[in-house]
């Protein structure tokens, strides 16, 4: 079985919609795997699985907000990659703090 990380900015919204099946009121701190990556960095992650992966998505406050107004695959925006838009405004507005 592939283990693959992926950050909130990859997420699809097919891995969004098990990320909140799996945690409907949020991940805690007992949901938290944290491991060192291949460049020796400290990575904490929540895991969810399919038949063939098991996902590693990287924790932040991004993801938790990113959860948090996912409301289903069909009213979520993605980019040209797939992975799933969040509104510019909002996001600088939340994660200020968190960037300087």
């Amino acid at each position: 079985m592939k283990r693959i990380i992926v950050d909130y900015k990859k997420l699809t919204p097919k891995l969004l919609k098990l990320l909140t099946d799996k945690f409907p009121d949020g991940y805690n701190d007992d949901d938290v795997i944290t491991f060192e990556n291949h460049k020796n960095e400290i990575i904490e992650a929540v895991e969810v699985r399919t038949n063939e992966s098991v996902y590693l998505v990287k924790v932040s406050s991004k993801l938790h907000y990113t959860m948090n107004n996912f409301e289903g695959i069909e009213d979520t925006e993605v980019d040209d990659l797939g992975h799933v838009v969040i509104n510019d405004d909002i996001k600088s507005e939340t994660f200020k703090d968190e960037e300087e």
